[in-house]
């Protein structure tokens, strides 16, 4: 384990007010896509349905606020968010790293509207292994299914 893996830590439920709060800036600060009217409507079901569905594992700044965090299922990454503040320093890719090296993850979906997101992923290796036109919540948001090759 990498030096800057050792400051990835486990998260959990008396973390989730905090990590929602990341979530919602970091889509503010890059999903231009999403209308407002969808950010509200998903702000409660990251905090209430999908955040007790995953292993959560967080990098915390200097202050102990999360700073960017990972959520994982089995072997697929279900979600990845940076705080817009901490954008561009290398946090996104240790957790990424830290997914697939230690948890051994395989596959992510990212929204094909989100090309920083999806050119990040195929940047660290993963391949386009599918297209779906909807989300899923069935909103017509195309979701890219990568994949890292075997």
């Amino acid at each position: 384990m990498t030096r800057q893996q050792d400051r990835i830590e486990p998260v959990g439920e008396k973390d989730y007010d905090e990590i929602a709060r990341v979530w919602e800036a970091s889509v503010r600060a890059t999903h231009d896509f999403l209308p407002e009217s969808d950010i509200e409507r998903l702000a409660p079901l990251v905090r209430e349905r999908y955040l007790p569905a995953v292993r959560l594992f967080c990098i915390r700044d200097e202050a102990q606020r999360i700073a960017a965090f990972i959520g994982l299922c089995e072997r697929h990454i279900e979600m990845l968010f940076v705080r817009p503040d901490r954008m561009g320093r290398g946090l996104g890719r240790q957790l990424l790293l830290f997914a697939v090296e230690r948890c051994g993850a395989r596959s992510v979906d990212v929204n094909e509207q989100n090309p920083q997101a999806a050119g990040f992923y195929r940047h660290m290796g993963f391949r386009v292994a599918g297209r779906s036109p909807l989300d899923s919540e069935g909103a017509p948001f195309p979701i890219l299914h990568l994949r890292l090759p075997e």
